[in-house]
């Protein structure tokens, strides 16, 4: 099988994800000689809660987006996954449904290992197993962490974590500002920190006010870390 045809800077953006450029030279030709690539457009459904499993993804250019509704009807955004980054692995894992919804966030290009392919690389590839263990022990500390962040600290602090995250995985130095490359409306973001779009209004507005970032129609822009990182330690 010949390996994914990828440009330039999804190949770069697959080879240089902090996980799978961990993983030993064979293993990771071993997954590209058996993914598929596949292109879709904003907001394309990728996998539905309740679903079956069957595929495992790797983001080579754009992102998913990971919500839920609630019973109440509020939809619910738990994370962007940015390229780079490999996902869908837990359900082919303990054969039970989707959890979630994913939805592609602006044009988007996956990496696909269909599951009987992704079962074959772990019986081949023990390496898998314990690259895959350590990345669930990464994702369950972040999610210890959101869940501490969310019983413990005021929401100026948590929106100021979240634009330094969105900052580290989307941003682009333009001189000395950091263009967040992720297209997010307001709505985006305070559905990420379970806020009301008009509280994460009035902090960003704050924010502008003291120089740490500066508000666009659908991006933000870093000002000064140093004055986000001080919010988010007040």
């Amino acid at each position: 099988m010949q390996p994914p045809v990828l440009t330039i800077d999804e190949q770069s953006n697959i080879e240089s994800g902090s996980w799978f450029s961990r993983l030993s030279p064979p293993l990771r030709e071993a997954i590209l000689a058996r993914a598929l690539v596949r292109r879709v457009d904003d907001g394309a459904m990728l996998s539905a809660r309740g679903a079956p499993a069957e595929e495992w993804c790797g983001v080579a250019r754009g992102a998913v987006r990971v919500s839920s509704v609630s019973l109440a009807g509020k939809q619910v955004t738990l994370t962007y996954v940015e390229p780079g980054t490999w996902f869908g692995d837990i359900a082919l894992f303990d054969g039970m449904p989707r959890t979630h919804d994913a939805n592609a966030h602006g044009a988007t290009t996956l990496l696909v290992v269909r599951k009987a392919d992704f079962k074959a690389l772990l019986s081949l590839h023990v390496e898998l197993y314990e690259a895959l263990l350590r990345l669930n022990c990464r994702r369950l500390r972040l999610l210890f962490d959101t869940v501490e962040d969310l019983n413990t600290l005021p929401l100026s602090a948590r929106l100021a974590k979240q634009i330094l995250l969105l900052a580290r995985s989307y941003g682009v130095q333009q001189g000395d500002e950091i263009r967040v490359g992720l297209q997010l409306a307001q709505e985006d973001i305070a559905q990420l920190l379970g806020a009301s779009r008009q509280r994460v209004n009035q902090e960003l507005k704050g924010f502008e006010r003291e120089g740490a970032v500066r508000i666009e129609p659908t991006r933000l822009v870093v000002l000064s870390k140093d004055k986000l990182l001080a919010i988010a330690n007040r």
